[in-house]
């Protein structure tokens, strides 16, 4: 490359804000400068998207779309919550409305079904704008048939939805490796693809809207069971005079791997119940799947059981300890027993 050319490539480079690429290509052999610069040529089209819940994992997962380039308007009801995306350029706004109407893409990752009502429909929510053309997506864990209200109300005004909750909790949304199930039209699925695959790892289009959510349930379902049975696991283990840290290598080495008993486990040994997830979301999500289980006439004593477990511990004033927070109904308070 000609020295005038490199220049003024690394003018632009500079001008675009990429201090990173402006270094790297410095760096660069003159037989590989072509190769950087049609790498940086094909590079994706960046979004502006409104980012709604930035809590233990929407933060994380609005951190992975700024850091690919997109440009952020976020929200939380904790505003504080918002103030590390802001103070890495992520533009605040005072609600779902403000933040949607000036964005392409809408991803929003809330509490509880109530939430992400009033996020939608509120007095000042997202369809108070004019949705013409934008991709709305719901990433909070909620009720199959609220997924499909958002999808009705979203076609009847122009826009397109998607449900796309997520698995992996805390440790998957800070290292882009959350699984993602997605409901709703394929085409709108593959105009979100290239956003989930900067916060996920497995992303799987399920079929119609609410598919999303069903996949999630039965996610939740399968989690129940690993969760109590990791914790039923130690406090056997514990009562039988073993020494858990071999327990764990041992049981997780073999067919009662899991990813909670991986997880999780280890967690517990360190006596550390801070949230990846908390006991009260679980509890919703577990009555949702009972909930949704009942309109098809399916009984799931086990989930039921586990439901009740989870409910035993929230009245014991654990609501906001993370699910391995289980083993309090056995060891008092966390504390491994001597």
């Amino acid at each position: 490359m000609l020295d005038k050319e490199r220049k003024g490539f690394s003018s632009m480079i500079f001008s675009s804000s990429s201090l990173v690429n402006l270094v790297i290509f410095l760096h660069l052999s003159k037989s590989d400068e072509t190769d950087f610069i049609n790498l940086l040529n094909k590079g994706e089209e960046m979004s502006k998207i409104a980012f709604i819940g930035t809590g233990v994992m929407g933060a994380a997962m609005a951190g992975h779309l700024m850091d690919a380039g997109h440009d952020l308007i976020v929200y939380n009801r904790t505003k504080s919550k918002t103030d590390g995306l802001v103070a890495r350029g992520a533009t605040y706004a005072e609600n779902p409305q403000k933040a949607a109407a000036q964005a392409e893409f809408m991803i929003t990752i809330v509490g509880y079904p109530k939430d992400v009502r009033e996020v939608y429909f509120g007095a000042e929510g997202i369809f108070k704008n004019d949705c013409s053309g934008k991709v709305l997506i719901d990433m909070t864990t909620t009720e199959p048939t609220l997924a499909q209200e958002i999808y009705q109300e979203a076609k009847k005004v122009g826009a397109f939805a998607l449900d796309a909750p997520v698995s992996g909790g805390d440790l998957g949304a800070k290292n882009a490796t959350l699984t993602i199930m997605v409901g709703g039209d394929s085409e709108t699925y593959e105009k979100a693809l290239p956003l989930f695959e900067k916060m996920g790892k497995t992303i799987t289009h399920q079929g119609a809207v609410g598919s999303g959510q069903h996949t999630k349930m039965a996610n939740q379902i399968c989690i129940a069971g690993t969760m109590t049975g990791m914790t039923e696991l130690l406090a056997y283990a514990q009562k039988a005079g073993l020494d858990l840290d071999k327990v764990l290598n041992t049981v997780g080495g073999g067919s009662g791997a899991t990813w909670s008993l991986a997880n999780y486990g280890p967690r517990i040994l360190r006596e550390d119940y801070s949230a990846g997830f908390f006991v009260k979301h679980f509890i919703k999500d577990l009555g949702i799947a009972l909930s949704e289980a009942e309109k098809m006439n399916l009984k799931l004593p086990a989930t039921k059981g586990a439901k009740e477990l989870y409910e035993q511990l929230a009245d014991k004033g654990f609501e906001n300890d993370g699910t391995q927070a289980l083993i309090k109904l056995w060891w008092p308070n966390g504390h491994r027993p001597e």
